[in-house]
């Protein structure tokens, strides 16, 4: 009880005032950086169905498919997907030392954590939705691609 008014009113006037600001600041790099992994879903599956367009070779395709489900574990790949997010790291100094934030790694990690956990859903929606699909006659299994593609993206 005794604490409850001093770190109500510190918050408010010292913490409060600054939250969108910075709550805006932080989002730029998170932003771009699950963009990133949406461009990166976007090229893999095009690939797939330019791969599908040429060869016309459904087992082809099934090995194209089971690439794209270990697309989230392919640190090459999402490379450039937590990279974007590693711009945090500077922000976060700036507030380290304003608000006494820590773990600063931890913050980078766990948005890069939840990068990877929305490729690995992305990736397992496309193989669901795709698997029906995969009968279909040959001629209508890129339409069926790029369809459960937008799907997903949407």
């Amino acid at each position: 009880a005794s604490v409850f008014e001093p770190a109500q009113k510190c918050c408010t006037e010292h913490i409060q005032p600054f939250l969108a600001s910075i709550l805006e600041e932080l989002m730029g790099p998170v932003s771009s950086g699950f963009a990133e992994v949406r461009l990166l879903f976007d090229k893999e599956v095009n690939e797939i169905i330019q791969d599908f367009q040429n060869t016309n070779d459904i087992t082809k395709l099934k090995e194209n498919v089971d690439q794209l489900m270990k697309l989230p574990f392919n640190s090459v790949k999402m490379e450039p997907c937590y990279l974007k997010v590693n711009l945090l790291q500077e922000l976060l100094q700036d507030l380290k030392s304003r608000f006494k934030i820590h773990n600063i790694d931890f913050v980078i990690q766990r948005t890069q954590n939840f990068m990877q956990e929305l490729m690995e859903n992305a990736v397992y929606t496309f193989e669901q939705l795709f698997s029906p699909s995969r009968q279909a006659d040959s001629a209508k299994v890129a339409t069926s691609i790029e369809k459960v593609k937008l799907r997903v993206l949407k």
